[in-house]
């Protein structure tokens, strides 16, 4: 039997991205309240890290070592990978020898690769197109915030990259309405918003945009890899600061997030990202127990 992969929030049925929500949430319910829970004992997740990250590999490895597994960490230094090692040559090999697979890197096409070469589920942590364990967390902080996310406005306010793309897809998927504000020249893929249509709109404004919102979230101005756009982003981002001016737009009871970490005094105030309407700090925690409840459901079907 093929295994199964999750490499964006379209591998998921709409019942299955709930089912992991709820799932997500019981499973931080018996974490807090002390519950042993070793569904994985004996198994191993690899972990492959070509981009650094704090939260993706603290998630990952903490939720592995709760369920009685392992996460066996590799970073290109480590692994023929950054040798010039085919990927798939690499991919039937380490899955050869794991029980799953988690990939962070740059281009997209590497896990889509990688997944068509393993013979054990692989799980994107995050390419420069999609983002989709982050929407987990994310689904999950809105749901015990909020309740249901199905029918709301949420805005992405910002650059249309890999994190605005899952939330497009989730949009799709969970069915809200997903405003994106982004300057001109920044907007997310036209094929990925032209196949959501009916789910997606694409605007300039981000004071119109954020009007009468259920959520708002943004992201650094520049990703990682951009750093040398940083000033001339900087330029083209005028206006885009999510801010308590732009926030008083929202409903009184909207709620702000950021995928961390995030520039204090650029895309987000100190007073938004430090707000009781702020709940970034769950979100980051919810990476946690989303991706367990993603590494039992890929793992122990």
């Amino acid at each position: 039997m093929a295994p199964r992969h999750f490499l964006t929030l379209k591998d998921l049925t709409t019942e299955e991205f709930k089912q992991l929500i709820s799932r997500a949430i019981e499973l931080k319910k018996m974490q807090r309240e002390g519950v042993i829970y070793e569904p994985l004992k004996n198994r191993v997740l690899a972990m492959i890290f070509e981009k650094s990250s704090t939260r993706t590999r603290v998630s990952f490895e903490s939720g592995m070592a709760q369920f009685g597994g392992h996460a066996l960490f590799l970073s290109p230094r480590d692994t023929q990978l950054g040798r010039g090692e085919p990927i798939e040559d690499s991919a039937k090999v380490i899955s050869s020898m794991v029980d799953a697979v988690m990939i962070r890197t740059f281009e997209h096409d590497k896990v889509e690769v990688f997944a068509q070469n393993s013979s054990v589920p692989v799980i994107n942590a995050l390419t420069d197109d999609f983002h989709p364990c982050q929407l987990l967390a994310d689904m999950q902080t809105y749901e015990e915030h909020r309740g249901s996310i199905e029918g709301k406005k949420v805005v992405w306010v910002g650059d249309g990259n890999n994190m605005c793309h899952s939330y497009i897809n989730a949009a799709a998927i969970l069915n809200f309405h997903l405003v994106v504000a982004c300057p001109t020249g920044y907007e997310p893929n036209a094929e990925l918003v032209t196949a959501n249509k009916a789910f997606v709109t694409i605007t300039n404004d981000a004071k119109a945009a954020v009007k009468d919102s259920d959520l708002v979230v943004t992201d650094v101005f520049a990703s990682m890899g951009q750093e040398e756009e940083q000033a001339q982003r900087e330029k083209d981002f005028d206006g885009f600061q999510v801010n308590e001016e732009l926030m008083s737009l929202a409903h009184d009871d909207a709620l702000f997030m950021h995928c961390l970490p995030a520039h204090r005094g650029e895309e987000v105030t100190a007073g938004v990202i430090d707000h009781p309407d702020s709940v970034v700090w769950d979100e980051a925690e919810n990476r946690l127990h989303a991706q367990k409840a993603l590494l039992e459901f890929l793992i122990c079907k």
